[in-house]
């Protein structure tokens, strides 16, 4: 006697993790878009977040090094630091940035607000057992920066901070070796991939011919 086969339920059809995402690099802020936040962020006193804005376009760091930087690592005496140096967390290499005097007076004004004793954290979490900002914060606050500048906020994200000023010191310059090194990498090769210089060089190229 045959046994009548069981039909076995369907499994619901999962949906793709990235439909209705934008995925790929973020780009870069252009230098309207730099303004127009630091701007808003003025106008509205928002002091830790104009000196985290700038501090991350100066420094060029990812996130997971942004909110891990202490007090003494940009600031010695109660003066912010005209240069400072971090060790990568990624990496294990030091990189060096520069604080321009804007950024100075961000964090300057950031620092008073803030316990600036020796080894405490530049920006602070607010969850009890959260000794700095998460990385994951980090991303939320740059979705709203970029959200109440007009800007889709999909489309940008942390490292698009990160990216902003090695972009425009490579159109200005054209010096990928400096872009290399105001980055901490370690291959020229990856700080081609990171800017997109192949696509970009040659979609420049292309404009300035006429057929």
């Amino acid at each position: 006697m045959e046994i009548e086969a069981q039909a076995m339920p369907s499994k619901p059809r999962r949906e793709p993790w990235n439909k209705g995402k934008l995925i790929g690099q973020k780009p870069p802020l252009r230098p309207k878009h730099v303004w127009s936040i630091r701007a808003r962020l003025q106008i509205g006193g928002r002091t830790r977040d104009l000196a985290m804005f700038n501090l991350a376009v100066d420094s060029k760091l990812r996130g997971c090094d942004l909110v891990r930087l202490k007090i003494d690592d940009v600031s010695a005496g109660g003066r912010v630091r005209d240069r400072a140096t971090v060790i990568q967390k990624k990496t294990g290499r030091p990189v060096q940035f520069e604080i321009t005097e804007q950024t100075r007076v961000a964090v300057g004004e950031w620092l008073a607000a803030v316990d600036a004793r020796e080894g405490r954290y530049r920006f602070p979490s607010r969850l009890r057992g959260k000794p700095h900002l998460s990385t994951r914060q980090y991303a939320r606050i740059v979705h709203r920066w970029a959200d109440r500048a007009g800007l889709d906020s999909s489309a940008y994200g942390t490292h698009s901070l990160r990216r902003t000023k090695p972009a425009q010191i490579y159109k200005k310059t054209g010096n990928l070796r400096a872009v290399q090194l105001l980055l901490g990498h370690t291959k020229l090769e990856s700080t081609v991939r990171y800017l997109g210089i192949e696509v970009d060089d040659a979609l420049a190229i292309s404009e300035q011919v006429e057929l």
